[in-house]
């Protein structure tokens, strides 16, 4: 590829170095630079004069010195990451002479860095120039090239003067242009003539053995340099430039014209070219290779190219109003030192103003290329690839585009891209984004959607299931892809994608909601972990019960019996019989399901008929069948039966069966048992409710329900019978219960509701023995309505008897109870109130008497208290009452008329001496019983409870007062 068809660009800034002192003007402007050397963040000038100049960054003099005494310093070397300068001086009458300097040490004399070591550098032949110089960064070995075509090596230890060994290892009669060594196990020298370009192994294996020539051409003066990457040299000729490594020539690139020099600056070649002229001095045929001749006219110009030859672009291009002299790199940068004394920087832009000049010339293939090259990040990559699209797609280049788009599509937002293409409606492009987005799991549910959404456009089954069955974890939203598939119709994919993922919630969603197949849906349900087939079961009981009533109600009923297993198939391959109306078709659920989707627990392992020579062998097909287990019932734990109630609404024959099989399971709780005979007895009423009064069938449910209230071990809730048989309208259970229960009163009262005055009487003389308040209740039911009373006849009178008899009632409580309605008369009563009137009126004048005489005794105990207390009494006993001899002094009187002897007084009370008896013998029992009494009154007085229960107890309320006053109930404590 020629150079003239190579992009150019201005990828460098050009600028002149600002020399501040007048110092440094004048030396570089003088003209007698004679080499350049950079190294530790320093530029090293050699002059003519033998003087070397070091500058730092700021191009300011920090150190000279003069290094040479005669000669002009020709050669200069800085030993990277040392303190060490490597000049060469030559003068054509001695021996050019070779010195190492220590900069950081300096002489206490001269105040010049110290020299390590100096020799001179012996040719062999007639002196003539250096015309190329290189050396190992150790210093171990030094090439020396010289104009008449010798090569010598200097080997030893030059940094502490230990010595060196020269030998001429190569000779030519061509001119040494170029010498660069090639380091490794084996040390080679690339050595470049006017004529050729050889290597010769100067150290390791081969050393000895003479130069191999790599190509029967050569180079002029400073026309070789070596890529420090590669180890590879590269040469500039006037028809190109080449690559030369160990075994031969490289890549090479035309490039017309004479060249002057050749640099190496990072990725690129920086090639210096003189003025075209057509002249050449004849008498001089070294001139063309830079050697002899007058000095170049100043006034010239020098072309300075800089290339990228690897992404063929030049990076820059100008001429120079001033003859090339040299060229360093240091800093980063590349500099230029023209003839005229002149120094230019060129400073590589930065990667992103490099893209964006090839962004402006529309380069978006170079920019790629560089891209990678300098090795930029990913999401400048992407950034490259997404503009080269847009680009692409302005031009209409829809599919190349779209490659774009897909290799940056980490760092591009989706919506950019998705919205061209589907304006234009290039939907196989979209297909390509949107799939190459979930495979880089960028893929948002929207764009699930949209994809799921093409494919159903397209009616691409192939490629929808080819996506939702890729391999591995889901590329995409899995929620999204299913109700998607759901939405389109795509039925069994989405029941493929619920089952993969092990959605098995989803996987019934799909075969009942939307598929209808309700028996497949039962199936796979059947195939589950008991906690998924619960959650499903539970969720779709009623529709299940409605379509497969038989075999949901079998799996309720395994489930809440413990006696649940999940199902298992296996594949078998059986003969498939044929039909002359078409092929054989599965009617199994199983099956059915089975061909739609991979089942739980499905065994892999098939049975086929081995193949045989029979010529009669039939067609087989594969099918899929429920094999037996004997596996144990899994084991879970059991949900209360009342969870499963509400599924059977609007299925009794189907709850009658579950709740029969649940009551005849072991292990269950109190409650669980009265939730399931409770509930087995409300269905046992509904069902017999709902057929014809008198029926054989209906006869039949009633007298199951009544045998379950009358096994004394059904754990039914009264009340929950009661509510229900009266609901039901079911007489017998109500009668039947309460009267198991003790109930009574509420026998009696169901009569009385129902207006049955047979039954109630009935009830009244079988329970009213037993239960007397059930006569108040008959009395008041009896006289509620005239036609009541009328049915009821002569029992009234019977009824008011027993209530007088046993003072059920008090006789204004009998008043007011026939009174409130108006239907009694008095004539129903007159003897009732004739007879109670008496009786009455007996009790008054009894109770009167004993006023009287109660009155009577408390007024003579009053006299007698206070006579005892204010009069003085006389004692008229004349005999002792213990021991009725004639009393005699000391004798001992009490107010109760007894005398004692004081002798016999102490006998009898157990009195010691010097004590006083203060109650009398005779008298302490009785008054020991009163002060028992009263204290007792005392103490219940303060027992609010018993006086509470006593009066609840007592059938005369009033009697039960006035007697607990007499306690003292009601007095006030004195302190």
């Amino acid at each position: 590829m020629a150079l003239s068809a190579w992009k150019a660009f201005r990828f460098f800034d050009v600028s002149q170095v600002k020399l501040a002192e007048e110092e440094n003007k004048l030396f570089l402007e003088q003209g007698n630079i004679t080499c350049v050397a950079t190294g530790s963040d320093n530029v090293f000038f050699g002059s003519a004069d033998g003087i070397v100049r070091i500058l730092s960054q700021a191009f300011k003099i920090v150190q000279s010195f003069k290094a040479h005494e005669t000669g002009s310093i020709t050669h200069m070397k800085q030993v990277q990451g040392t303190s060490l300068l490597v000049t060469i001086s030559e003068d054509l009458s001695n021996e050019p002479v070779l010195k190492v300097w220590a900069l950081d040490k300096l002489e206490k004399k001269t105040g010049i860095p110290r020299c390590q070591s100096m020799l001179s550098i012996h040719n062999g032949r007639k002196q003539f120039p250096i015309s190329a110089f290189a050396a190992l960064e150790d210093l171990s070995q030094l090439a020396i090239g010289f104009a008449n075509g010798s090569v010598t090596v200097v080997r030893g230890d030059l940094i502490h003067d230990r010595g060196a060994r020269q030998r001429t290892v190569f000779e030519t009669e061509e001119p040494i242009t170029g010498i660069e060594f090639r380091e490794g196990n084996i040390t080679t020298l690339y050595i470049a003539t006017t004529g050729r370009i050889s290597t010769l192994v100067i150290s390791g294996r081969g050393q000895g053995q003479p130069a191999r020539s790599l190509e029967e051409t050569g180079c002029g003066v400073d026309c070789m340099s070596v890529d420090r990457s590669t180890r590879d040299v590269v040469v500039a000729r006037e028809d190109g430039i080449y690559y030369y490594g160990l075994n031969g020539r490289g890549p090479a690139y035309a490039y017309e014209g004479p060249k002057k020099s050749i640099s190496i600056f990072k990725d690129y070649i920086a090639l210096v070219s003189p003025p075209k002229t057509n002249t050449l001095t004849r008498s001089n045929p070294l001139r063309a290779f830079g050697f002899g001749g007058k000095q170049d006219d100043p006034f010239t110009t020098s072309s300075f190219t800089i290339l990228h030859t690897d992404l063929k672009f030049i990076a820059h291009q100008e001429s120079m109003s001033s003859e090339i002299k040299f060229i360093f790199m240091e800093w980063g940068d590349l500099f230029v030192y023209t003839l005229d004394g002149k120094i230019f920087r060129y400073h590589e832009k930065t990667v992103q103003q490099k893209l964006e000049l090839l962004y402006q010339r529309d380069l978006y293939v170079l920019a790629i290329n560089l891209a990678q090259k300098l090795g930029v990040d990913n999401v400048q990559k992407n950034i490259i690839y997404r503009k080269y699209g847009d680009f692409l797609y302005k031009r209409q280049e829809y599919d190349t585009a779209m490659q774009q788009y897909l290799r940056a599509i980490d760092n591009t937002e989706p919506s950019q891209v998705i919205r061209k293409f589907l304006d234009t409606q290039r939907i196989h492009n979209l297909i390509d984004y949107l799939e190459e987005l979930h495979d880089h799991q960028r893929a948002t549910p929207d764009h699930t959607t949209l994809l799921l959404n093409c494919y159903a456009k397209l009616k691409d089954v192939e490629k929808l299931e080819q996506f939702i069955k890729s391999p591995g974890d889901p590329k995409f939203d899995l929620d999204t892809a299913i109700s998607m598939c759901r939405q389109g119709g795509y039925y069994d994919q989405a029941a493929y994608l619920a089952r993969k993922h092990d959605q098995h919630e989803l996987v019934v969603d799909v075969l009942i909601e939307d598929s209808k197949k309700y028996e497949e849906a039962l199936a796979y349900i059947w195939r589950l972990e008991p906690k998924l087939a619960y959650e499903s079961l539970m969720k779709y009981a009623t529709v299940l019960l409605e379509h497969c009533s038989k075999d949901a109600t079998q799996l309720f009923v395994d489930y809440y019996t413990a006696q649940f297993r999940p199902k298992k198939d296996a594949v078998v391959v059986v003969a498939a019989p044929t039909t002359q109306g078409g092929i054989f078709r599965a009617t199994s659920a199983v099956q059915n399901l089975a061909a739609m989707l991979p089942l739980p627990y499905m065994s892999l392992t098939s049975t086929s008929p081995t193949p045989g020579s029979d010529s009669l062998q039939k067609d087989t097909v594969t099918q899929v069948v429920e094999t037996n287990t004997d596996d144990p019932p899994a084991t879970y734990p059991i949900p209360k039966p009342r969870t499963a109630f509400s599924a059977f609404v609007d299925h009794p024959s189907e709850f009658i069966t579950f709740l029969e099989s649940c009551i005849k399971a072991n292990d269950l709780s109190s409650e669980d048992k009265s939730d399931l005979y409770s509930t087995l007895f409300e269905m046992y009423l509904h069902t017999a409710s709902s057929l014809k009064d008198g029926s054989t069938d209906r006869g039949t449910w009633e007298n199951k329900a009544k045998a379950l209230i009358e096994d004394k071990k059904v754990p039914i809730d009264t009340s929950s019978i009661l509510l229900l048989s009266h609901l039901e309208n079911f007489r017998a259970g109500t009668i039947l219960v309460r009267e198991k229960q003790g109930l009574r009163f509420d026998i009696f009262r169901s009569y009385t509701t129902a207006k049955d005055t047979y039954g109630a009487i009935k009830a009244l003389h079988k329970y009213g023995p037993e239960e007397p308040a059930l006569y108040p209740a008959a009395l008041a039911y009896f006289t509620s309505s005239p036609q009541i009373l009328d049915e009821a006849g002569e029992e009234l009178d019977a009824v008011l008897k027993k209530i007088d008899e046993d003072g059920l009632m008090a006789p204004l409580q009998v008043i007011q109870t026939l009174s409130s309605n108006g239907v009694a008369t008095m004539g129903l009563i007159k003897s009732y109130l004739s007879a109670t009137i008496t009786r009455e009126r007996a009790e008054i004048t009894s109770n009167r008497r004993l006023i009287t005489t109660y009155r009577d005794s408390s007024t003579k105990m009053r006299d007698e208290i206070n006579t005892l207390s204010t009069k003085p009494e006389t004692f008229n006993a004349t005999r002792c009452a213990a021991c009725s001899r004639q009393l005699e002094l000391p004798t001992v009187h009490f107010l109760c008329k007894h005398s004692f002897h004081q002798a016999c007084l102490n006998t009898t009370g157990g009195m010691g001496d010097g004590e006083e008896a203060e109650e009398c013998p005779i008298c302490a029992g009785k008054n020991a019983m009163v002060r028992s009494v009263r204290k007792g009154q005392e103490a219940s007085a303060g027992n609010h409870d018993m006086f509470l229960a006593a009066l609840e107890n007592s059938r005369d309320k009033f009697g039960t007062i006035s007697e607990w006053f007499g306690r003292g109930v009601m007095s006030a404590s004195v302190e």
